[in-house]
Protein backbone atom coordinates (compact mmCIF):
# COMPACT_ATOMS: atom_id res chain seq x y z
CA UNK A 1 0.00 0.00 0.00
CA UNK A 2 1.55 3.39 -0.93
CA UNK A 3 1.03 6.34 0.87
CA UNK A 4 -0.99 7.90 -1.67
CA UNK A 5 -3.27 4.91 -1.15
CA UNK A 6 -3.09 5.47 3.11
CA UNK A 7 -3.86 9.36 2.37
CA UNK A 8 -6.32 8.71 0.08
CA UNK A 9 -8.16 5.96 2.38
CA UNK A 10 -7.95 8.34 5.46
CA UNK A 11 -9.93 11.21 3.48
CA UNK A 12 -12.93 8.94 2.52
CA UNK A 13 -13.05 7.02 5.48
CA UNK A 14 -13.34 9.96 7.58
CA UNK A 15 -16.05 11.24 4.77
CA UNK A 16 -17.67 8.36 5.73
CA UNK A 17 -17.84 9.01 9.38
CA UNK A 18 -19.07 12.14 9.29
CA UNK A 19 -21.88 11.13 6.90
CA UNK A 20 -22.98 8.13 9.09
CA UNK A 21 -23.09 10.83 11.67
CA UNK A 22 -25.16 12.87 9.87
CA UNK A 23 -27.83 10.04 9.66
CA UNK A 24 -27.84 8.47 13.05
CA UNK A 25 -28.11 12.38 13.79
CA UNK A 26 -31.22 12.91 11.57
CA UNK A 27 -32.79 9.66 12.65
CA UNK A 28 -31.79 9.99 16.64
CA UNK A 29 -32.45 13.98 17.07
CA UNK A 30 -35.91 15.26 17.99
CA UNK A 31 -37.15 18.48 15.91
CA UNK A 32 -36.53 19.55 12.61
CA UNK A 33 -34.26 22.42 13.97
CA UNK A 34 -31.53 19.72 15.46
CA UNK A 35 -32.22 17.54 12.20
CA UNK A 36 -31.06 19.72 10.09
CA UNK A 37 -27.91 21.20 11.56
CA UNK A 38 -26.73 17.70 11.72
CA UNK A 39 -27.47 16.75 8.12
CA UNK A 40 -26.36 20.25 7.10
CA UNK A 41 -22.71 20.53 8.52
CA UNK A 42 -21.72 16.57 9.09
CA UNK A 43 -23.07 15.56 5.71
CA UNK A 44 -21.25 18.60 4.10
CA UNK A 45 -17.93 17.81 6.14
CA UNK A 46 -17.86 14.21 4.95
CA UNK A 47 -18.92 15.30 1.03
CA UNK A 48 -15.64 17.23 1.33
CA UNK A 49 -13.61 14.95 2.66
CA UNK A 50 -14.45 12.42 0.18
CA UNK A 51 -14.28 14.87 -2.68
CA UNK A 52 -10.47 15.62 -1.41
CA UNK A 53 -9.81 12.64 -1.34
CA UNK A 54 -10.62 12.21 -4.74
CA UNK A 55 -8.55 15.18 -5.92
CA UNK A 56 -5.58 13.91 -4.16
CA UNK A 57 -6.25 10.21 -5.82
CA UNK A 58 -6.77 11.96 -9.14
CA UNK A 59 -3.64 14.27 -8.48
CA UNK A 60 -1.02 11.57 -7.95
CA UNK A 61 -2.26 8.64 -10.12
CA UNK A 62 -2.80 10.98 -13.10
CA UNK A 63 -0.68 13.60 -12.39
CA UNK A 64 -3.03 16.45 -13.39
CA UNK A 65 -5.37 18.79 -11.02
CA UNK A 66 -9.02 17.87 -11.67
CA UNK A 67 -10.60 21.28 -11.39
CA UNK A 68 -13.74 19.88 -11.20
CA UNK A 69 -13.75 18.43 -8.28
CA UNK A 70 -12.30 21.24 -6.47
CA UNK A 71 -15.64 23.20 -7.84
CA UNK A 72 -17.86 20.41 -6.34
CA UNK A 73 -16.03 21.49 -2.82
CA UNK A 74 -16.95 24.82 -3.02
CA UNK A 75 -19.86 24.75 -3.97
CA UNK A 76 -20.75 21.78 -1.60
CA UNK A 77 -19.23 24.24 1.15
CA UNK A 78 -21.13 27.18 0.00
CA UNK A 79 -24.55 25.23 -0.77
CA UNK A 80 -25.47 22.69 2.08
CA UNK A 81 -25.10 24.99 4.82
CA UNK A 82 -27.62 28.23 3.65
CA UNK A 83 -30.01 25.36 2.53
CA UNK A 84 -29.99 24.01 6.44
CA UNK A 85 -30.55 27.50 7.08
CA UNK A 86 -33.54 28.39 5.04
CA UNK A 87 -35.30 24.75 5.92
CA UNK A 88 -34.57 25.81 9.66
CA UNK A 89 -36.45 29.47 9.10
CA UNK A 90 -39.16 28.68 7.01
CA UNK A 91 -39.81 26.10 9.36
CA UNK A 92 -39.58 28.39 12.39
CA UNK A 93 -42.07 31.00 9.59
CA UNK A 94 -44.72 28.16 9.48
CA UNK A 95 -44.79 27.86 13.59
CA UNK A 96 -43.15 24.12 13.92
CA UNK A 97 -42.45 23.72 17.46
CA UNK A 98 -39.23 23.60 19.19
CA UNK A 99 -38.12 20.85 21.13
CA UNK A 100 -39.61 20.72 24.79
CA UNK A 101 -36.36 20.68 26.64
CA UNK A 102 -34.93 23.56 24.41
CA UNK A 103 -33.72 26.48 26.27
CA UNK A 104 -32.56 29.25 24.37
CA UNK A 105 -34.80 30.93 21.32
CA UNK A 106 -31.67 32.57 19.45
CA UNK A 107 -33.68 32.17 16.26
CA UNK A 108 -36.97 33.86 17.44
CA UNK A 109 -35.13 36.72 19.27
CA UNK A 110 -33.47 37.55 15.46
CA UNK A 111 -36.93 37.15 13.64
CA UNK A 112 -38.43 39.60 16.34
CA UNK A 113 -35.61 42.33 15.73
CA UNK A 114 -36.46 41.48 11.48
CA UNK A 115 -40.61 42.15 12.26
CA UNK A 116 -39.72 45.32 14.37
CA UNK A 117 -37.70 46.60 11.65
CA UNK A 118 -40.68 45.85 9.27
CA UNK A 119 -43.53 47.74 11.34
CA UNK A 120 -40.83 50.59 11.72
CA UNK A 121 -40.88 50.86 7.76
CA UNK A 122 -44.29 50.54 7.48
CA UNK A 123 -44.95 53.36 9.78
CA UNK A 124 -42.54 55.38 8.64
CA UNK A 125 -43.36 55.05 5.18
CA UNK A 126 -47.24 56.17 5.73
Amino acid sequence: MTITEIIVSFFVIVGAFFISVSAIGLIRLRDVYSRTHAGGKSSTLGVMSIMFGAVIFFLVTQGDFNFKLLLTIVFVLMTAPLAALAVNRSAYRTNVKLEEATSIDELGDAMDIEREKEKLKRTSGE
